[in-house]
Protein backbone atom coordinates (compact mmCIF):
# COMPACT_ATOMS: atom_id res chain seq x y z
CA UNK A 1 0.00 0.00 0.00
CA UNK A 2 1.57 3.05 -0.85
CA UNK A 3 1.46 6.17 1.29
CA UNK A 4 0.10 9.08 -1.27
CA UNK A 5 0.50 11.58 1.02
CA UNK A 6 4.15 11.17 1.88
CA UNK A 7 4.83 11.59 -2.31
CA UNK A 8 6.26 14.53 -3.17
CA UNK A 9 8.92 15.71 -6.05
CA UNK A 10 12.49 13.46 -5.10
CA UNK A 11 15.28 15.37 -6.64
CA UNK A 12 18.60 13.84 -7.58
CA UNK A 13 20.72 12.27 -5.94
CA UNK A 14 17.65 10.12 -4.21
CA UNK A 15 18.15 6.08 -4.30
CA UNK A 16 14.84 5.97 -5.93
CA UNK A 17 15.67 7.66 -9.17
CA UNK A 18 19.21 5.40 -9.35
CA UNK A 19 17.52 1.88 -9.20
CA UNK A 20 15.16 -0.27 -12.07
CA UNK A 21 11.79 0.09 -10.60
CA UNK A 22 9.83 -2.87 -9.84
CA UNK A 23 6.48 -3.60 -12.36
CA UNK A 24 2.93 -2.74 -11.05
CA UNK A 25 1.02 -6.38 -10.00
CA UNK A 26 -2.23 -5.05 -9.90
CA UNK A 27 -3.79 -1.56 -11.30
CA UNK A 28 -6.44 -0.88 -7.70
CA UNK A 29 -7.51 2.25 -6.13
CA UNK A 30 -4.35 2.67 -4.19
CA UNK A 31 -2.37 2.73 -7.79
CA UNK A 32 -5.80 5.36 -9.29
CA UNK A 33 -4.86 7.87 -6.25
CA UNK A 34 -1.26 7.75 -7.11
CA UNK A 35 -1.65 8.85 -10.78
CA UNK A 36 -4.13 11.11 -9.62
CA UNK A 37 -1.38 12.48 -7.23
CA UNK A 38 1.07 12.46 -9.82
CA UNK A 39 -0.73 14.80 -12.33
CA UNK A 40 -1.14 17.13 -9.53
CA UNK A 41 2.66 17.09 -8.57
CA UNK A 42 3.42 17.37 -12.30
CA UNK A 43 0.85 20.50 -13.60
CA UNK A 44 1.99 22.52 -10.16
CA UNK A 45 5.10 22.39 -11.42
CA UNK A 46 4.50 22.74 -15.04
CA UNK A 47 5.94 19.44 -16.23
CA UNK A 48 4.97 17.38 -19.25
CA UNK A 49 5.75 13.88 -17.74
CA UNK A 50 6.56 12.33 -13.94
CA UNK A 51 7.48 8.60 -13.40
CA UNK A 52 6.17 7.39 -9.89
CA UNK A 53 10.11 6.88 -9.23
CA UNK A 54 9.93 10.78 -9.15
CA UNK A 55 8.00 11.17 -6.30
CA UNK A 56 9.43 8.33 -4.12
CA UNK A 57 7.69 5.28 -5.42
CA UNK A 58 9.89 2.61 -6.91
CA UNK A 59 6.94 1.48 -9.72
CA UNK A 60 7.14 0.59 -13.47
CA UNK A 61 4.12 3.85 -14.25
CA UNK A 62 4.66 7.42 -15.40
CA UNK A 63 2.44 10.20 -16.85
CA UNK A 64 3.03 12.62 -19.55
CA UNK A 65 0.55 15.29 -20.99
CA UNK A 66 2.79 17.45 -23.60
CA UNK A 67 0.44 20.39 -23.43
CA UNK A 68 0.64 20.58 -19.65
CA UNK A 69 -3.04 20.05 -19.07
CA UNK A 70 -5.03 17.43 -16.67
CA UNK A 71 -7.26 16.25 -19.53
CA UNK A 72 -4.23 15.64 -22.04
CA UNK A 73 -3.00 13.21 -19.54
CA UNK A 74 -1.76 9.67 -20.38
CA UNK A 75 -0.98 6.84 -18.07
CA UNK A 76 1.34 4.25 -18.84
CA UNK A 77 1.68 1.11 -16.39
CA UNK A 78 4.37 -1.14 -17.08
CA UNK A 79 5.84 0.39 -20.21
CA UNK A 80 8.40 -1.22 -22.64
CA UNK A 81 9.08 1.82 -25.08
CA UNK A 82 11.65 0.63 -28.14
CA UNK A 83 13.46 3.81 -29.89
CA UNK A 84 13.75 3.47 -33.57
CA UNK A 85 15.28 6.15 -36.43
CA UNK A 86 18.04 8.98 -36.08
CA UNK A 87 19.41 10.42 -33.12
CA UNK A 88 18.26 13.89 -32.14
CA UNK A 89 20.66 16.91 -29.06
CA UNK A 90 18.07 19.14 -27.44
CA UNK A 91 17.66 20.96 -24.65
CA UNK A 92 16.33 19.39 -21.85
CA UNK A 93 15.04 19.38 -18.22
CA UNK A 94 14.16 17.24 -15.07
CA UNK A 95 11.54 17.59 -12.29
CA UNK A 96 14.31 15.76 -10.05
CA UNK A 97 17.05 17.88 -11.16
CA UNK A 98 16.15 21.51 -10.88
CA UNK A 99 17.54 24.40 -12.81
CA UNK A 100 19.53 21.38 -15.38
CA UNK A 101 18.60 22.35 -18.97
CA UNK A 102 21.08 20.25 -20.83
CA UNK A 103 21.32 18.87 -24.35
CA UNK A 104 20.39 15.18 -24.46
CA UNK A 105 20.57 13.08 -26.88
CA UNK A 106 17.24 11.10 -27.79
CA UNK A 107 16.00 8.86 -30.64
CA UNK A 108 13.19 11.02 -32.72
CA UNK A 109 10.91 8.37 -32.76
CA UNK A 110 9.85 5.45 -30.40
CA UNK A 111 6.97 2.69 -30.21
CA UNK A 112 5.39 2.06 -26.42
CA UNK A 113 3.51 -0.75 -25.58
CA UNK A 114 1.81 -0.16 -21.75
CA UNK A 115 -1.36 -0.89 -19.88
CA UNK A 116 -4.09 1.68 -19.03
CA UNK A 117 -5.68 1.97 -16.11
CA UNK A 118 -8.58 -0.09 -17.57
CA UNK A 119 -6.21 -2.79 -17.79
CA UNK A 120 -6.13 -2.53 -21.32
CA UNK A 121 -2.95 -3.28 -23.25
CA UNK A 122 -1.92 -0.32 -26.30
CA UNK A 123 0.56 0.65 -28.54
CA UNK A 124 1.39 4.22 -29.70
CA UNK A 125 4.33 5.24 -32.44
CA UNK A 126 5.84 8.61 -30.40
CA UNK A 127 7.65 11.00 -32.91
CA UNK A 128 9.06 14.62 -31.76
CA UNK A 129 8.10 15.81 -28.40
CA UNK A 130 6.17 12.79 -27.57
CA UNK A 131 9.14 10.54 -28.30
CA UNK A 132 11.66 12.71 -26.12
CA UNK A 133 9.33 12.08 -23.11
CA UNK A 134 8.70 8.47 -23.04
CA UNK A 135 12.56 8.31 -23.50
CA UNK A 136 12.69 10.37 -20.56
CA UNK A 137 10.25 8.68 -17.92
CA UNK A 138 11.52 5.28 -19.35
CA UNK A 139 14.92 6.12 -18.44
CA UNK A 140 13.56 7.08 -14.74
CA UNK A 141 11.65 3.47 -14.53
CA UNK A 142 14.39 2.26 -15.35
CA UNK A 143 16.99 3.93 -12.80
CA UNK A 144 18.80 6.78 -14.93
CA UNK A 145 18.37 10.84 -14.85
CA UNK A 146 19.52 13.21 -17.63
CA UNK A 147 22.70 13.52 -15.10
CA UNK A 148 23.28 9.98 -16.62
CA UNK A 149 23.04 10.72 -19.61
CA UNK A 150 24.58 14.48 -19.98
CA UNK A 151 27.75 14.96 -21.95
CA UNK A 152 31.14 15.39 -20.03
CA UNK A 153 30.84 19.67 -20.84
CA UNK A 154 27.68 19.60 -19.33
CA UNK A 155 28.46 18.09 -16.44
CA UNK A 156 30.92 20.61 -15.87
CA UNK A 157 28.70 23.65 -16.81
CA UNK A 158 26.56 21.86 -14.11
CA UNK A 159 28.68 20.92 -11.58
CA UNK A 160 27.62 23.54 -9.08
CA UNK A 161 23.85 22.48 -9.20
CA UNK A 162 24.59 18.64 -9.30
CA UNK A 163 26.89 19.47 -5.98
CA UNK A 164 23.94 21.67 -4.28
CA UNK A 165 21.58 18.49 -5.25
CA UNK A 166 23.46 16.11 -3.50
CA UNK A 167 24.24 18.67 -0.60
CA UNK A 168 20.83 19.21 0.30
CA UNK A 169 20.07 15.21 -0.32
CA UNK A 170 23.29 14.56 2.54
CA UNK A 171 21.15 17.14 4.96
CA UNK A 172 18.04 15.11 4.44
CA UNK A 173 19.34 12.10 5.19
CA UNK A 174 20.94 13.20 8.22
CA UNK A 175 17.07 14.45 9.43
Amino acid sequence: MIDIEKCRITHYPADVLAKEASPVEEINDNIRQLVEKMKDVMLKNKGVGLAAPQIGVSLRLFIISLNGTREAVKVYVNPTVTPTGELDSMDEGCLSVPNVFTKIRRYKKCKVTATDLDGNEFTEDGEGLLARALQHENDHINGLTIVNRMGQTAGIVHRRQLKRLREQHEQKRRM
